[in-house]
This record gives C-alpha cells, structure tokens and sequence, in this order.
C-alpha cells in the first residue's frame, strides 16, 4: 500500500518557490527523508545526509562545499550540525538566487530555536507527522487510530510487527533521540514521566500532580512536558479565555499526537483491549482532534470549559469567526445542554459533534453530527490553517 502525501509535497513545494530555505520539522521516523527524495527525484538535486559520515565530511567546511551548488540542496537531519545555520544565512541572502535550500529536522526546541534566530526572514517552515487520515484514505480510520501514523508501524504486515516496531521506536527515542537533542534525562525517568502523561491524555494538565507521583519539582515536571512537545509527542492544546464572563479553565489539556504511541505507553495491544479501556473515548478524542490541528494549525486552536461544567473539546479561528468541534465515540450522539452552553457563549458559527458512524444528521440550529469520514469538509468551511 502506498499512501500519497499529495498537501505535504504541494506545500514544501510552494515553500521552495517562495523561500530561500523550506525547513520539514517532525519527528524521526515520519517520513521526511521519503518526501525530499520523492521532490528532489523530479529536480536538479544535491543531498547530505549528516547522518552518513561521509555526507558529514563533505560540508566539514561547508561555504565552499555549499556556494558551488545550483537547483536543489537537501540538507538530512540537519541538527547534528547546527554550524550549518549560519552558512545558509548567507547563502540564502545571494541574488540571484543559484539554488534552494530544503532541511530536515528531528524537531526540538533547540532546533527550532536556532533555525527561527538564525533564518529569520529566510525560512518557511512545513511541519510532519505522521499519516493523517486525508492521506490513508478514511477506510482505514480504524487501523490508523489503532496504530498510528508512523508509517512502519501504520504499513506493518501483522498487528504485532506494528505493536513491536512501536516498542522499538519508543526505546530508540529515549536512549538514541534525547541524547542527541543535548538532553541528559535517564531514559526510564523520562519514559515514565511519559507513560504518566498517557493517562493524562485528554485531561487538564497538573503539573504538581505528576511531579508529586513522579518524586520531581513541578518545575522538571514542566520542563520534562517541554520537551516531549518540542519532539513532537505531546500537544498542549491551550485553553480559550476570551472575554468570557464565566470562570473558565486556565490551564492547558495535554495529548499525545500519535495515538499508536498513546495505546503502547498504555500497554493496549488489541483493539479489544482498547475497546475496554477507560480511555476509549479520549483516545478516539486525540485522535479525531489530531486530525483536525494537522490542518487548520496550533496557532488557530484551543478548548474552552468552564468550572460550572460547561466545555468545548476544539475551538478554531476563522475567516473572522469561531467554529466548535465536539468528538463523542458514539455513532448517534445527541445535543447536550454543554454544547448549547458553548454555542451561545461563544458565538459559535458552527459546532461539529465528530463521531464514527457512518452518517450525519442535524442535531439542533448550528450544531450538526459528522461521520469522521466528512471531516474535511468541516475543515473546509473554518478557512483556518494550511
């Protein structure tokens, strides 16, 4: 099975034509290196993989190695030399232009960090994760929840080549990936940090709370959260204040992106374990949400719930107006008295009830149920994002 990421490859494509520099941010293992290969296939293209020591030699004095190169420049795993960054800035200043410069990147905030400082005004950044479900078509929604969007673990053979290729991923990050970010965290504590933040997922986040499980500060605990989202692993999804007049929650909801991560940290191997689980609903949540966020961005994204009781699990901006999306693992679900709350207290143009079966059907004036197959059309009617 080949799965195309046709909005991926249009959109560091367009970065490419705009920008002296495209920068693809995600995590390892997401199919980065597949894509620039697959866009540099069809142009004149260069390509370093620092991760080769003889493509790392080759750029150990990078201005001469670089200047002379005309089309395409792809620059693999490009934080094992972060030296490189100033090279492309003045690189990318020459006119005219005599070739492109296209890096990858594991994401970190060091990362990022240095290629916002050091490319300001000379990058445009595309982020990858893995499959989305607009890539794998909609027939698979119920492998893609289950394994997850990495692609050896989504195209493995068997269930159980997917659940060990998982395994392995999750023990590679720890003891290979964090080190290499320059962060020095024993890979158990880290682990088990993350395995705590599984049984948050979908929750307000307290960071005392798993400090004091863990026998940590509040402070690592947080600094411990930073950096499995500055990896890509977890998502904050930041709560909406407005100008509401109602207390409402202040603190963020945390998510792990990949939800065949989340089932492995919660040791679901089956999707009859997972259908038992007390975290079904919030795993199909961060799932179905994830969907979404990979289109309209973080930035236009938020929750809103208020200490009365009433909530919204996804609040976008756009084209001027806020649009609401509930997600319930049901195939019939209902209006509630919360999203009735959250229509008018939000002045929602829309709400959206995401669920899995096969049908949608109006639910009350504004709020409509949505099979997850037609999501792309709520998405489409936001304007938000990409």
């Amino acid at each position: 099975m080949r799965v195309k990421r046709g909005r991926l490859e249009r959109e560091v494509a367009a970065g490419l034509k705009a920008s002296p520099v495209t920068a693809i941010l995600g995590p390892r293992q997401s199919g980065k290196t597949t894509l620039a290969r697959r866009l540099a296939a069809v142009r004149r293209a260069h390509i370093f993989d620092l991760e080769v020591p003889d493509d790392a030699t080759r750029l150990s004095d990078p201005v001469p190695a670089l200047r002379r190169l005309t089309g395409l420049v792809v620059l693999d795993e490009i934080q094992r030399k972060p030296e490189l960054f100033e090279t492309l800035r003045a690189l990318a200043d020459r006119r005219p232009l005599p070739c492109r410069f296209l890096i990858l990147g594991s994401a970190s905030p060091s990362l990022l960090r240095r290629t916002s400082e050091s490319l300001a005004g000379r990058v445009r950044f595309v982020e990858m994760g893995g499959f989305t479900l607009e890539e794998a078509g909609a027939s698979t929604a119920h492998r893609l929840w289950m394994r997850g969007g990495y692609p050896e673990s989504f195209l493995a053979a068997t269930e159980e080549g997917s659940w060990r290729w998982r395994e392995d991923f999750i023990t590679t990050f720890l003891e290979r990936d964090i080190p290499q970010l320059e962060i020095s965290i024993p890979a158990a504590t880290l682990r088990r940090f993350w395995a705590m933040v599984a049984h948050y997922h979908g929750q307000v986040w307290n960071s005392s709370e798993v400090a004091g499980s863990l026998g940590v500060a509040h402070t690592t605990a947080r600094r411990y959260l930073d950096i499995l989202e500055g990896a890509y692993m977890v998502h904050e999804l930041p709560p909406w204040h407005g100008n509401s007049a109602k207390r409402v929650i202040k603190s963020p909801k945390v998510y792990l992106r990949d939800s065949g991560l989340l089932h492995t940290l919660l040791r679901l191997r089956t999707f009859r374990e997972l259908e038992v689980h007390p975290k079904v609903g919030a795993s199909w949540e961060g799932f179905a949400m994830e969907q979404v966020l990979r289109r309209v961005g973080v930035r236009d994204a938020f929750f809103w719930a208020t200490h009365a009781g009433a909530e919204l699990d996804l609040l976008v901006l756009g084209r001027g107006a806020k649009w609401g999306f509930e997600f319930k693992f049901r195939e019939s679900p209902a209006v509630t008295r919360s999203m009735r709350a959250a229509m008018e207290e939000l002045d929602l143009a829309r709400l959206w009830v995401v669920h899995p079966g096969p049908r949608g059907y109006p639910l009350a004036k504004g709020i409509e149920a949505l099979p997850l197959a037609e999501l792309d059309r709520a998405i489409a009617a936001t304007g938000a994002g990409r």
